[in-house]
């Protein structure tokens, strides 16, 4: 059977990003039918919108025609997903709020099928406290998300976490619903948001070297798919990969240490943080603008480093917004459980799973982890297992810590 799709745009630069998804969904065989917000009509047209969707295009809630036939609840019912896109801070804010002021809001608080939002607005919009609360509102309320990304704003010298998904990412992520692929709402972490990081950081030397470590992030993005499939809103902030990013989990991909700190600290309030991610301790202090080239004689540059923030103190030292339960990982080649306790004690962190990296245990880069927990408890030693199952057990174990505790952020 043929899949129904509401599209409704938004007021926002990222407007001209959804007919390029009318054209992706329909691709995917879905029959799209689009409300265009009075600000979308500034970015977009209607007859624009009409002539990719080979549909009629909806603007007005008081429209004689339609809504002698009550239109916007028509809308809201004949259709099998609504996909909002963009959806900026104000289209946002109203539904958390449950307005109803026009033919986009009516529709969305008349209707009882699934919502996907792909939010697009500049960084400080999306990490303003108001729109945090309205998201952690509009999660709870069942609305599904996609995205946003990191990237370069519409303004000049704006960049940060902000960006509309991508055409294709948000179609994949409406396929998934339809399919009834969206990540749970049930299971042990249901209403909490578990922030993950992943993967190694790149430190540039010039436009084609960089500082960087083996880790392959398999470890962190397990962490994150066994914390969707607990049920939680999951934000994976993962460095350079070559892997497949876990279903159900919004990422959001970094370079460098600065870069993953300042997308951490947007994704916050989480209930969990956990830190997988291997960030390179240093930087070089002034990376070349341009390619460095070997001298005549071959003698070798000397590079100036630079100490990198730490992002794990930074989140577990922080008194507004810290996490309820701040997990690093310490990868160690030697004295392993020492050093990994003196690391909790230093960064306040709450554990720390700590593993033996070195070339001949094959943890950078494998399958498989031996990894001890280090609370203010004690220490308790896993056996060896894959790092799905390291990830599974990690994941169970926060969630019964919160469930005891009983927290809210």
């Amino acid at each position: 059977m043929t899949q129904r799709v509401l599209l409704i745009i938004g007021g926002g630069i990222a407007a001209y990003k959804s007919l390029d998804l009318i054209r992706r969904l329909r691709e995917r065989g879905a029959t799209v039918r689009v409300v265009l917000t009075r600000a979308a009509q500034e970015f977009v047209t209607p007859l624009a919108a009409g002539a990719l969707s080979n549909e009629r295009v909806f603007t007005d809630l008081f429209d004689l025609d339609d809504e002698r036939e009550i239109g916007h609840i028509r809308l809201a019912r004949d259709t099998d997903l609504i996909i909002l896109a963009p959806a900026t801070a104000d289209l946002l804010a109203k539904m958390a709020t449950g307005q109803a002021n026009d033919l986009a809001t009516a529709v969305l608080l008349a209707t009882d099928k699934p919502v996907l939002a792909a939010p697009a607005m500049n960084p400080r919009m999306w990490s303003h406290p108001a729109t945090r609360r309205n998201v952690h509102q509009l999660e709870a309320d069942g609305i599904a998300f996609v995205g946003p990304n990191a990237g370069e704003m519409a303004e000049r010298g704006e960049a940060g976490v902000g960006r509309m998904s991508e055409a294709t990412e948000i179609a994949e992520a409406a396929a998934q619903l339809l399919a009834g692929l969206a990540p749970s709402k049930t299971g042990p972490l249901a209403g909490r948001h578990v922030l993950v990081t992943s993967g190694p950081t790149h430190e540039p030397i010039d436009p084609v070297r960089y500082i960087a470590n083996r880790s392959s992030g398999k470890q962190g993005h397990a962490i994150a798919a066994a914390a969707a499939s607990a049920g939680a809103r999951v934000t994976l902030v993962s460095g350079p990969v070559t892997l497949n990013d876990p279903p159900g989990v919004t990422v959001i991909k970094v370079q460098t240490a600065a870069e993953m700190l300042s997308t951490v600290e947007a994704a916050l309030p989480a209930d969990i943080a956990i830190f997988a991610a291997a960030v390179a301790d240093w930087r070089v202090a002034a990376a070349a603008g341009q390619k460095m080239k070997k001298t005549s004689d071959s003698a070798a540059p000397t590079l100036t480093l630079a100490v990198n923030p730490d992002i794990l103190k930074s989140i577990a030292k922080r008194t507004p917004r810290r996490p309820a339960l701040v997990i690093g990982f310490a990868a160690e080649t030697d004295a392993v459980i020492p050093h990994a306790q003196k690391k909790r004690k230093d960064k306040a962190a709450d554990w720390i799973v700590a593993n033996d990296v070195s070339p001949a245990t094959g943890t950078f880069g494998g399958d498989w982890n031996t990894v001890h927990l280090v609370t203010a408890d004690g220490v308790t030693s896993w056996p060896p297992q894959s790092k799905d199952d390291v990830a599974r057990r990690l994941i169970e174990q926060a969630a019964a810590w919160l469930a005891a505790n009983q927290t809210e952020v």
